[in-house]
């Protein structure tokens, strides 16, 4: 049985019902002040505990969808090299496995035509560069399908999700695909081909990210294997405009930084959530091999500060309460972006937290807008846009008290909670 089975679940919560009955129908007979009945009432006690929390536990992990399976609990995953079949570059294989089909939620079966409702796989990601790699999915609208397109190439975004969170969290918790296949039938975005990943390609250390000195180059594989990779597989577009990012929790950060620090990659970032400056914890271990200066240009605060800003655009989406210190960092970031080419827009919702019900009230409106920043499909390389790109006029649909699309300018954020801000030049 998953980790994530229902049928788990149900066992340990069945299990703690009888500890906790065992243990009020035992109480009497080892209420006596001999060894074996003070070790007997430590015993059930330990027991009864044990099992709720582990009972609680995997409720938690249903929802939040922290670890997707036994192996990826317990770090045994298998991260060993394998065997990819596609083109060749340079003499060298760099494209991506395909490992199955998967079924675009809300629109049936695996057979559907892909020509109405695209197509997601899941994938293996290897790094021609750096030696990594790892799962995801990825998601080829309808577009890229049918005959008027079959010559062009498309834009894509790279969605990542949280640490510990799985790629798989991304269509099970926030639905990417069906999001995205809404925006572009509403026309609130340009076709775009999405890949999902989780934030790490060494789980189970968290790396923020970052090319670790001596160890794993994350950040590398990212900015430089992964767009190698998905391009010599589908039908990619190259240049400016042709790659943006969006990430929530540590794949919001992720997001950010990877575009500030590779703007010739990526055009625009989307970031829910998301963090400005690199967690330093049990889980990522010592990133920046004691260089004050790699600790330094992993606070995205001290590059906007210190060193020229990139000329990129920026969506930051969270709510003002609910979510920590996010309102105030965010702030923060918003006032040392003025003054030069980053342009930052933000979503603002009154109240939420740090959860998928959160996330999925904004995502809509952000994908939109993403996508927006990118090139039309085009059959020849896309050129730079010479003014940045405006955001949908219209709202997106979301539940409760829905995110609008960012749009006109604005100084601050202290525009009506729920309302979109605009961008600080």
């Amino acid at each position: 049985m998953g980790l994530t089975s229902h049928k788990v679940l149900a066992l340990s919560a069945l299990i703690s019902v009888l500890l906790v009955v065992g243990t009020v129908w035992l109480w009497p007979r080892l209420a006596k002040k001999s060894v074996g009945a003070v070790c007997g009432r430590i015993g059930t006690i330990l027991a009864t505990q044990l099992a709720v929390m582990c009972t609680l536990g995997l409720v938690a992990n249903n929802y939040f969808a922290f670890y997707s399976s036994w192996a990826d609990l317990l770090g045994t995953n298998d991260n060993s090299p394998v065997t990819i079949q596609s083109q060749l570059v340079g003499g060298k294989k760099t494209g991506v496995q395909q490992i199955s089909n998967e079924n675009v939620r809300g629109t049936n079966t695996v057979g559907r035509d892909p020509q109405q409702v695209g197509k997601l796989e899941k994938i293996r990601i290897p790094g021609l560069s750096t030696g990594l790699s790892t799962e995801g999915y990825v998601y080829l609208p309808p577009q890229y399908f049918q005959p008027e397109y079959q010559n062009k190439k498309f834009p894509a975004a790279i969605a990542i999700t949280g640490f510990p969170g799985d790629a798989k969290n991304l269509i099970t918790k926030l639905n990417y695909p069906a999001t995205e296949l809404q925006a572009i039938k509403d026309g609130k975005t340009n076709p775009t081909v999405l890949v999902m990943m989780r934030p790490s390609p060494a789980m189970p250390r968290d790396t923020e990210c970052e090319d670790v000195p001596g160890s794993t180059q994350a950040e590398t594989y990212f900015a430089k294997d992964v767009p190698q990779a998905i391009r010599s597989s589908y039908r990619i577009a190259e240049g400016p405009g042709s790659l943006g990012i969006i990430g929530n929790s540590t794949g919001g950060y992720c997001a950010l930084k990877l575009t500030m620090k590779h703007p010739d990659v990526f055009t625009a970032a989307v970031s829910l959530s998301g963090y400005y400056k690199a967690a330093e914890d049990a889980t990522t271990g010592d990133l920046f091999g004691g260089d004050q200066s790699r600790r330094q240009q992993a606070d995205l605060d001290w590059r906007l500060k210190h060193l020229p800003k990139p000329a990129v655009s920026l969506l930051l989406g969270g709510s003002k309460e609910g979510d920590g210190d996010y309102y105030k960092s965010t702030k923060k970031f918003i006032a040392a972006a003025k003054g030069g080419p980053t342009k930052v827009s933000w979503i603002e919702l009154p109240t939420g937290g740090h959860n998928f019900n959160t996330w999925s009230r904004m995502l809509p409106a952000s994908l939109g807008w993403l996508g927006q920043q990118l090139h039309a499909p085009s059959e020849t390389p896309a050129q730079a846009p010479s003014t940045p790109a405006q955001a949908p006029s219209t709202p997106a649909q979301t539940p409760s008290t829905p995110a609008q699309t960012p749009s006109t300018p604005a100084q601050t954020p202290s525009t009506p909670a729920g309302a979109p801000a605009g961008a600080a030049a």
